[in-house]
């Protein structure tokens, strides 16, 4: 695959937007492979006792899911020179439905004497954002 070249892009120009879905399953996946079994994330119970709307996604799997986008449009992660993001909303992941995350990758800012590229991603579930000022830096050498 052929990286994206920095001369062709526009400060605006949307370069990825993607719907994923999270389930329960994804959770116990996720927990298994951080190491974070903290019982929000798979248990109603445990999530309700101490207020919470239900089961939470974890936010670095959130964060995770979000970046794939850009991934898949760099076609090769080696690319991405930082990354940062504010969670600012959970992702209430729901026993039989899942969650959906949508992604809307667009170019924020362009340097074209470092051969690099900011990309701002806007990140919701359930209507809401749920990752602020998340943004990619990306070399595009």
């Amino acid at each position: 695959m052929t990286a994206p070249r920095l001369d062709a892009l526009e400060i605006g120009q949307v370069v990825a937007d993607a719907d994923y879905r999270i389930s329960r399953d994804s959770l116990v996946r996720y927990a298994g492979a951080s190491g974070d079994f903290n019982a929000i994330h798979y248990r109603d119970d445990v999530a309700e006792a101490v207020g919470l709307p239900g089961v939470l996604a974890h936010g670095m799997l959130t964060m995770g899911i979000a970046v794939q986008s850009v991934v898949d449009w760099l076609g090769d992660p080696g690319r991405i020179l930082d990354y940062g993001v504010r969670f600012t909303r959970p992702v209430v992941v729901d026993p039989l439905e899942g969650a959906g995350i949508a992604v809307v990758a667009k170019v924020g800012a362009l340097d074209p004497d470092a051969g690099e590229a900011r990309i701002d991603l806007t990140v919701t579930a359930h209507g809401g954002t749920v990752l602020g000022k998340a943004q990619v830096r990306v070399s595009l050498r």
